[in-house]
């Protein structure tokens, strides 16, 4: 999933601020107690993140897909005061451990946490949103962008992860997957939209980030 030599990775690690308690409590509890413990966005890619969310200072975020949590609290550390997140997720059976370090890490009145299907519960949302993070479902990618964009403010930013997929999505053979295929459509889509700025950044298994002109 890195694309970065090990070492190289290593010393980017090295050479950013270590994981607070409560992110490095989640990251261990998480590979040790939960299924896929790589879908975890983990130290490097939290503190990319965070540090967007920073820079940005947004009242509204919305996240598609939570898992346990990690990323959900690497956006809030960065909300404006009195700002909103929130994250969404169709498994609960783990949304305790999600919610059981959202409210560690102090963010309890900030991050709303919804369990259920995304494509019915955004349309509900009376948002306008400074920062959208899709993190789920890579089939429905393009869906998710299409039903959050027209909410997203200009010069808001909408980011998707996973979007090199492994390095899959310049493997031609495996383009029949599904998967695979969905997100080599969703980041020809963004490259050709107009109203966007986006750069496809390396970063783990990829961040795309979208800049709405």
């Amino acid at each position: 999933m890195e694309f970065l030599p090990v070492d190289i990775e290593q010393y980017a690690v090295d050479h950013s601020k270590p994981e607070n308690q409560i992110l490095a409590e989640l990251n261990r509890e998480t590979w040790a107690k939960v299924l896929r413990p790589r879908m975890l966005s983990g130290h490097l890619q939290g503190k990319v993140l965070e540090t967007f969310s920073y820079m940005i200072r947004p009242q509204r975020v919305l996240e598609i897909g939570t898992y346990t949590g990690y990323s959900a609290i690497c956006l809030a550390n960065g909300l404006a005061k009195d700002g909103k997140l929130i994250t969404i997720d169709i498994n609960d059976e783990i949304s305790h451990v999600a919610q059981n370090y959202i409210e560690k890490s102090g963010h309890k009145e900030s991050i709303h946490f919804m369990i259920g299907d995304a494509t019915a519960i955004i349309p509900t949302l009376n948002e306008t949103w400074d920062l959208v993070f899709i993190d789920a479902d890579k089939e429905n990618y393009s869906v998710y962008y299409d039903m959050v964009f027209d909410k997203v403010r200009v010069g808001g930013f909408i980011i998707a992860d996973n979007v090199l997929w492994s390095g899959k999505v310049i493997d031609a053979p495996k383009l029949h997957d599904e998967e695979t295929r969905s997100l080599v459509n969703f980041n020809q889509k963004i490259q050709n939209d107009s109203r966007v700025d986006n750069v496809l950044m390396p970063v783990r298994d990829g961040l795309m980030i979208i800049r709405k002109k």
